[in-house]
C-alpha cells in the first residue's frame, strides 16, 4: 500500500466514496480511509429518499447535479443501487400548509424543479389508498428512492476500480500539517502523506475540523427507521407529510419486493463517542399512528425491524462544505443534517471538481465553515 497520494479522504460514506471516485476519474491518486466499513454509518442507515422537493432553494443546484448522477449510475459505477425514479409526493393536512407548499413549488421552478399541485379530490382519485384527511399534495415526478445499504459501497467499489487505495477498518489516530503535506497517522499502518485532505467524516467531522482551529456546533441524533413485512406492491411514489408539527412527520416508500420502509417524528439520542444510536419505542408507536393517519390500510401491517444510526446536525440545518479558512489544502464535506443521501453523489463530484480545478460550477457558498468563525 502506498504512503503518499495527491489526496487523502477521511470518511467512507457516500460523500467520501463518491468524491474518491470522481477524483480518480480526474487523474488524482487518492487514499480513502474508513474507520469501519464503507457506508456503515449514516450513509447506510438513512431512509433512502432521492428527493429534490422540500430542499432549501439555494441547495437545488447541488441537488440537480446529483439527480443527473443518479440517472447515470449504471454507466458510471456499474450498479443502479435499486434507484427507482418513481416520484416523490408531499401531502398536507391543512390548507395553510398546502399554501406554503404551493409557494415553494412556484419559487422552485426558477431552479429547474417542476412540481405539480394536486387537489384533495384528485389526490384521492390518483392514490385511493390515502386518507380523506389530506387536503392537497405536491408531486415531483423526478423524485424517487434507492437502497442506502448498497449505494456508498457501490461507489467504493467503483473508486477501487478507478485506482483509489481504499482502506476499511482504518482508524485515524492523528492528523497534522507538516510543510506542504498533511500527515495522517493510521492505527497499525503508520504515516500517510498528501498535500490535500478532504474530511467527509459525517458526525465525526467536527472533531477533525477542530484540530485546525475550526470548531463547529455539531450535534448528533439518530433517525427512527422501520420496515414492514412484504406486502403487495401498490405504493409507487415516496410519500411524506409536510407539516410544521414534528409528531405528524412521517414518510414511507415501498420497494418492489413489497416491504415498506418508514421513518419520521422525533429523532433519538446518538453518540459519536460510542458510535451508537437508540430507537425510541414511544416514537416508533407514534410513527405507526401517523402512518395509519396517512394511509389507513397500514392498521393491519406487521413491522419486522427497527433501526437507527448516528447522524450529524448543525444549528442552521445546512452542511459544512468547501475549503478550510485556516489551512490551505484542507477541505470539508460533512454535517448534512439528515438530508445528505440524494445530494451525496453531487457533493462528491463538486468536491472533486473543487480540489482538481480550484473552483466549482455549482454554488456552495452558503455552506462555508467560515459561518462558524469563533466557534
Amino acid at each position: 500500500m502506498k504512503a503518499q497520494a495527491d489526496v487523502i479522504i477521511v470518511g467512507g460514506g457516500i460523500m467520501g466514496a463518491s468524491a474518491a471516485f470522481f477524483l480518480a476519474r480526474a487523474g488524482k491518486s487518492v487514499i480513502l480511509l474508513e474507520r469501519g466499513l464503507v457506508g456503515q454509518q449514516a450513509s447506510g442507515t438513512n431512509f433512502g429518499n432521492v428527493r429534490r422537493q422540500g430542499r432549501y432553494l439555494h441547495q437545488l443546484p447541488l441537488s440537480n447535479r446529483a439527480r443527473d448522477i443518479w440517472l447515470r449510475l449504471p454507466e458510471l459505477i456499474g450498479e443502479d443501487c435499486e434507484f427507482l425514479p418513481s416520484g416523490h409526493l408531499r401531502v398536507c393536512y391543512t390548507r395553510e400548509q398546502a399554501d406554503k407548499v404551493e409557494a415553494y413549488a412556484n419559487d422552485s421552478r426558477a431552479y429547474g424543479l417542476d412540481l405539480e399541485m394536486i387537489s384533495a379530490n384528485a389526490l384521492r382519485d390518483r392514490y385511493p389508498y390515502l386518507s380523506a384527511d389530506l387536503v392537497a399534495g405536491c408531486f415531483d415526478p423526478t423524485g424517487g428512492h434507492a437502497n442506502p445499504r448498497l449505494t456508498a459501497p457501490a461507489f467504493g467499489r467503483a473508486a477501487v476500480r478507478a485506482g483509489v487505495d481504499l482502506r476499511e477498518n482504518s482508524e485515524v489516530t492523528g492528523i497534522a500539517k507538516a510543510g506542504e503535506d498533511f500527515v495522517v497517522e493510521v492505527a497499525g499502518q503508520g504515516t500517510l502523506r498528501a498535500p490535500v485532505l478532504l474530511v467527509t467524516a459525517g458526525a465525526w467531522g467536527g472533531k477533525l475540523s477542530a484540530l485546525f482551529g475550526e470548531p463547529v456546533p455539531l450535534t448528533t441524533h439518530g433517525p427512527q427507521m422501520a420496515v414492514t413485512e412484504p406486502l403487495p406492491y401498490r405504493i409507487v411514489p415516496t410519500i411524506g407529510v409536510s407539516t410544521p408539527h414534528v409528531f405528524e412527520t412521517v414518510y414511507f416508500r415501498q420497494v418492489e419486493r413489497g416491504n415498506v420502509i418508514l421513518g419520521g417524528s422525533t429523532r433519538g439520542p446518538a453518540s459519536n463517542d460510542t458510535n451508537r444510536a437508540a430507537v425510541l419505542p414511544d416514537n416508533f408507536l407514534g410513527q405507526l399512528e401517523q402512518l395509519r393517519r396517512v394511509m389507513p390500510a397500514f392498521a393491519a401491517v406487521n413491522v419486522i425491524r427497527v433501526w437507527s444510526g448516528v447522524e450529524s446536525y448543525l444549528p442552521d440545518d445546512m452542511p459544512v462544505m468547501g475549503p478550510s479558512v485556516t489551512t490551505p489544502g484542507l477541505y470539508y464535506a460533512f454535517g448534512f443534517c439528515g438530508a445528505g443521501f440524494q445530494i451525496g453523489p453531487g457533493v462528491g463530484e463538486v468536491m472533486a471538481e473543487l480540489i482538481a480545478t480550484g473552483s466549482t460550477t455549482t454554488p456552495i457558498e452558503p455552506y462555508t465553515i467560515a459561518r462558524f468563525a469563533g466557534g
